[in-house]
């Protein structure tokens, strides 16, 4: 048994009251190219975690702390984020397609050229983000914070904003915008 597989079966046991096992502390470990596809990581720790080209997609990643991770290239289809810790975090080329990003603190993330294509961000906080030429289509910004948000170049067609503030965001050549 790996160890990363010892650690995943403890949080198992953590997240079952009264069950024992351990909170999986991850922060700052090599996961590059781990295959975490459905993986139950909910509150578990992954700041500053090298994630690049991971595979997490499905997997619950509800209240994880994420603070500062290499999530380059990452794949987190349909992932669950929702109140998650992304602040700081490096989103570069992650795929996020209907990905539950609802109420994530997102503040400084680098999510360039990140496909958050009908991602749920609703309540997330993008305060100072980088979005640039970000794939938003038909993404839920409901009251979402944007603010210096960078958001040059995103596709933002069919995207919801309503409700989003939207001060000091950088919208130059975005896409899908009514004029």
């Amino acid at each position: 048994m790996t160890v990363l597989t010892e650690t995943l079966r403890l949080h198992a046991l953590w997240l079952e009251v009264a069950k024992g096992g351990k909170r999986a502390n991850l922060s700052s470990a090599n996961l590059s190219r781990a295959n975490l596809s459905s993986a139950n990581l909910e509150r578990a720790n992954l700041s500053s975690a090298n994630l690049r080209w991971a595979n997490l997609t499905d997997a619950n990643l509800k209240g994880a702390n994420l603070r500062g991770a290499r999530l380059m290239f990452v794949d987190l289809r349909s992932a669950d984020l929702d109140g998650a810790n992304l602040r700081g975090a490096n989103l570069r080329g992650a795929n996020l397609r209907g990905a539950n990003l609802e109420d994530a603190n997102l503040t400084g993330a680098d999510l360039t050229d990140a496909n958050l294509t009908r991602a749920r961000l609703t309540g997330a906080n993008l305060k100072d983000a980088n979005l640039k030429d970000a794939n938003l289509r038909g993404a839920n910004l409901r009251h979402a914070n944007l603010w210096n948000a960078d958001l040059r170049g995103a596709d933002l067609t069919g995207a919801s904003l309503t409700d989003a503030y939207l001060k000091g965001a950088d919208l130059t050549g975005a896409l899908g915008l009514a004029s």
